[in-house]
């Protein structure tokens, strides 16, 4: 009977689409080189409150369910302290997911995590940072002073690693 429960949740969250393609002509794109993200503030799993550090040079961005798995597989593999020793913020999207889902499943699910994972929980917050991103891919942000200097999009557990430890 679990399992069956589990099925048809799991089937639910995929039908209700964990990546929205929703468009708004009026949306400003957050993720631009050049851009600042010195105001960017978001929660973490544990509702804290965090802003993008002075010393981050990385945020890496899952803003689809296959590339947060990838993200978070190798992330719970290394120390709490490996994002913050690498000068990294991990960033994923949440918001598509249905509200129930969200609190029943996802939420609880990050909490288990050891490393700090920043959310975007808001639908209309998460589409200023999904604009003109590749939604599918894990998106890589390279930082200077809080700005954008480099966008690119990886797909491997190998390309994580060399984003981070560069």
């Amino acid at each position: 009977m679990k399992k069956i429960v589990l099925g048809a949740l799991t089937a639910t969250l995929l039908f209700a689409g964990c990546s929205s393609k929703e468009t708004n002509e009026n949306i400003v794109p957050k993720l631009v080189v050049g851009k600042s993200l010195e105001k960017v503030s978001l929660n973490d799993q544990f509702e804290k409150v965090h802003r993008i550090e002075s010393t981050t040079k990385t945020i890496i961005f899952a803003f689809s369910k296959d590339s947060a798995h990838t993200c978070n597989d190798y992330f719970k593999t290394k120390s709490a302290t490996y994002l913050q020793d690498n000068n990294t913020q991990f960033i994923a999207d949440v918001s598509a997911a249905p509200s129930l889902i969200r609190s029943l499943f996802i939420m609880p699910g990050l909490k288990e995590f050891k490393h700090i994972v920043l959310l975007l929980d808001n639908k209309k917050v998460a589409s200023t940072f999904r604009a003109d991103m590749n939604t599918e891919k894990i998106v890589v942000i390279s930082l200077e002073n809080k700005k954008i200097n480099n966008i690119k999009n990886i797909t491997t557990q190998e390309e994580l690693i060399s984003a981070i430890e560069k």
